[in-house]
């Protein structure tokens, strides 16, 4: 399956980590200093940003090393909010590089080892095998 080690998959991880820890910083900024008019809410938006973060960081750092799929699929969830994000013209900042840069290092983080999460002929051998069996 996956080559453990491989410069090309810890790229990947390591990206997926770095967005996953941004938002887990902003969520602790947001939450501590809100600086606004509705600081509640605010604080309200950085403890889920702080949720968020540290479930994305976990996701990666355990099950998505490990290879397993579903971590795959549910880390697309990143490129999906940041563009979501630029699009929508949503906070946090009015420039929207980070969001930009998170777009690229979440994209960077799930299509290097798309070949790792799905071999080729792998799920088509399996699928074949089960149904041949019966």
């Amino acid at each position: 399956m996956r080559k453990r080690g491989s410069v090309r998959f810890t790229i990947a991880w390591v990206s997926l980590a770095i967005t996953g820890v941004a938002i887990f910083v902003f969520g602790l900024i947001v939450t501590v200093w809100p600086g606004s008019s509705t600081p509640s809410f605010l604080r309200a938006i950085g403890v889920a940003a702080i949720g968020m973060g540290l479930f994305g960081v976990m996701i990666t750092v355990i099950a998505y090393r490990r290879g397993e799929r579903w971590a795959w699929f549910t880390l697309w969830y990143y490129p999906i909010f940041w563009l979501a994000h630029l699009l929508g013209g949503l906070p946090p900042g009015q420039d929207h590089i980070h969001q930009i840069v998170f777009i690229v290092l979440s994209l960077v983080g799930l299509l290097i080892p798309v070949s790792e999460f799905f071999p080729r002929g792998v799920g088509r051998r399996a699928c074949c095998a089960r149904i041949t069996r019966k």
